[in-house]
């Protein structure tokens, strides 16, 4: 089964819990982080060092190139989790996951703002602990549904 674990470029905490899903073994996609830290502050200053405007710099190649790669993505997953903090963008992806019927979890960081919507997703989650007992139960159920 594939996870694509969606968060944020500035979480330092990203290929830790990316290592831990992974053995569990899953594959996991977070390739998007790769990008560092300040890829869309460097994004957004070099369209605007061209004279772009923010909708013009989503139209072009570089925009284009980045969605369409996290977008494959998220198409071909089966699992898409949430790892707080995130921005909206992240927000954006796993609403994307959980619309086209894939599972859709969040791993909280410590919220002072709680948020009624998260119940679009399947599980909320406060610890990896308790995400990695529903991945290990997920997997466990897509194995007895394969055997069949």
């Amino acid at each position: 089964m594939k996870v694509y674990l969606i968060g944020s470029l500035r979480n330092p905490e990203v290929p830790k819990i990316v290592k831990r899903i992974r053995e569990l073994g899953f594959d996991v996609f977070d390739d998007w982080y790769a990008a560092g830290p300040e890829a869309d502050d460097k994004w957004r200053d070099y369209e605007k060092a061209r004279g772009r405007t923010y909708n013009e710099a989503l139209k072009g190649l570089a925009a284009n190139h980045v969605y369409h790669f996290d977008l494959k993505h998220l198409d071909e997953c089966d699992i898409a989790v949430l790892y707080l903090p995130a921005g909206k963008s992240g927000h954006l992806e796993l609403g994307y996951a959980i619309g086209r019927g894939k599972i859709g979890y969040i791993l909280l960081d410590n919220p002072e703002r709680w948020d009624v919507m998260y119940l679009f997703a399947e599980g909320v989650f406060h610890s990896f602990g308790e995400l990695e007992k529903e991945l290990k139960r997920v997997k466990k159920e897509a194995k007895k549904i394969n055997k069949k």
